[in-house]
């Protein structure tokens, strides 16, 4: 690996055998040094091994060993000869944050968040197997992979205002619920406006520091004022959709005769049946889970009503932006001083598209897209925004956390619940947890530092930093 600039590192494609496209880090050096701790960079090696890859193997700086592909990678293949690869989506597909704003300030909240943080761990469900009560059917289920937020908002959950905050205005075109299985369904229609358990969670925060007024106004923020962040996914609809894909495409490998360096890359050709079919179902899992943080959106305005007694619009809560992590989309890109059609792969990244974007809402466009990046449970969070600088460089990709630093097995080992409590409890934070055990899964000290991360990001000139935000109360599942 050699060094480029304080902020970028890269592995040359003559580095192994096979690899079509060099790999590019973008990280300090000190995130580096525990990037090489697990199989990421080998991982990413591999990667770049795949047909139609397009100029680089991009690893962000919160990146860490993932399923066949590092999770916190990007890869971009030509729409007419590259590749689709669950691997390299993820199994939480569209896993993803969204946050929303509200008019209080954190005086407003303080003497109410024990109160508010009871309500919202009632009515937003959590934890592993998670279900709520909404009347849904499996109709709804196939409007909902069809539709996306739009069917769910005209069912009275939450503002057609919303739509424009959403990345791909909640819906993605070219999903087909006829392609999903029976058990994918079967799993997805009770999980719809749930969080699920593992790294998601529910936090209230508070605007702790602006960084960029000009910005952080277009997005609404203010110091001091309480924001709420929701990081879901597609829970286990878009989990069964990957499984499903993944034993569809060992058989496609076997049939080609295609040869891996890791099975878990198995992948389908663009146009052929098996990718196509892949796509049309990933679309299904991606308007689910746009839809499930919707819901969750919902949800979260009745418990602020319930406790503040007012509405959502008296209580400001308007959505500021949700943002895809896990995803392979058709996007158009400059390449080489050409403008070209990519199916860009995202897994553990965010988009982050600069200034003048058609595809920034117009309320955005001039200050670029929000990129939300969530910290570890009890450290900061943070609001950035898309550059010009990583359309070019990254396929206007940014992080998407702080990145794990230890296995969930070892976190439980070493970290004790109990200091994670103390620490949460030190810092005056209200936690609300399913299991225990979770606590320690989710230490801070199970991740890298999301400070790092964030200065790396912008280090490299890929998004500006806005907002630093803390959170005052934490739910998980």
């Amino acid at each position: 690996m050699k060094k480029i600039n304080d902020f970028l590192w890269e592995i040359d494609a003559d580095e192994r055998p096979g690899m079509n496209v060099p790999v590019r880090i973008y990280a300090n050096e000190k995130l580096v040094t525990l990037i090489k701790r697990d199989r990421t960079l080998q991982q990413a090696a591999n990667a770049a091994m795949l047909p139609g890859m397009v100029r680089n193997m991009l690893i962000m700086p919160d990146g860490h060993e993932g399923y066949g592909f590092p999770v916190g990678g990007v890869a971009a293949f030509d729409a007419d000869s590259g590749i689709v690869s669950p691997g390299v989506v993820g199994f939480d597909i569209n896993c993803g944050v969204r946050l929303i704003k509200t008019n209080l300030t954190v005086s407003d909240v303080k003497p109410k968040l024990p109160q508010l943080m009871d309500r919202l761990f009632k009515n937003v469900p959590s934890g592993v197997g998670s279900e709520i009560k909404l009347g849904l059917s499996q109709g709804d289920l196939k409007n909902i992979a069809l539709e996306g937020v739009r069917y769910i908002i005209d069912k009275g959950y939450g503002f057609k205002e919303d739509l424009e905050r959403i990345e791909e205005h909640g819906c993605m075109a070219g999903a087909d619920p006829d392609k999903v299985s029976a058990l994918a369904n079967k799993r997805g229609v009770k999980q719809i406006g749930t969080l699920g358990a593992g790294n998601h969670f529910l936090e209230v925060q508070k605007v702790e520091q602006v960084f960029d007024e000009k910005i952080a106004k277009a997005y609404g923020l203010e110091a001091d004022n309480v924001v709420i962040m929701v990081h879901s996914g597609s829970r286990g609809y878009g989990h069964q959709i990957c499984s499903d894909y993944l034993r569809v495409l060992a058989d496609y490998q076997r049939k080609k005769n295609i040869r891996l360096p890791d099975p878990e890359l198995a992948y389908a050709r663009i146009g052929d049946k098996e990718g196509d079919d892949y796509l049309a179902c990933m679309r299904c899992a991606v308007n689910f889970a746009f839809t499930n943080r919707q819901v969750m959106t919902h949800l979260i305005r009745k418990s602020f009503e319930e406790v503040f007694g007012k509405g959502a619009d008296a209580l400001g809560m308007e959505l500021v932006y949700d943002v895809a992590h896990n995803i392979a989309k058709l996007e158009e890109h400059t390449v080489d001083g050409q403008r070209r059609k990519l199916y860009v792969h995202r897994k553990g990244a965010t988009r982050a598209f600069g200034p003048g974007n058609a595809e920034v809402p117009q309320i955005y466009r001039s200050v670029g897209q929000p990129v939300i990046i969530p910290g570890s449970m009890g450290t900061a969070s943070y609001v950035l925004a898309g550059r010009e600088e990583a359309m070019l460089e990254t396929f206007g990709s940014s992080c998407h956390g702080s990145g794990r630093l230890m296995s969930r097995h070892q976190a439980v080992r070493d970290i004790p619940v109990s200091k994670t409590i103390g620490d949460l409890r030190s810092k005056g934070v209200e936690f609300r947890v399913r299991d225990k055990q979770l606590m320690s899964e989710e230490a801070e000290w199970a991740y890298k530092s999301v400070d790092d991360v964030v200065a790396s990001i912008a280090g490299a000139k890929i998004s500006n930093i806005v907002a630093r935000l803390v959170p005052l109360g934490v739910a998980k599942g």
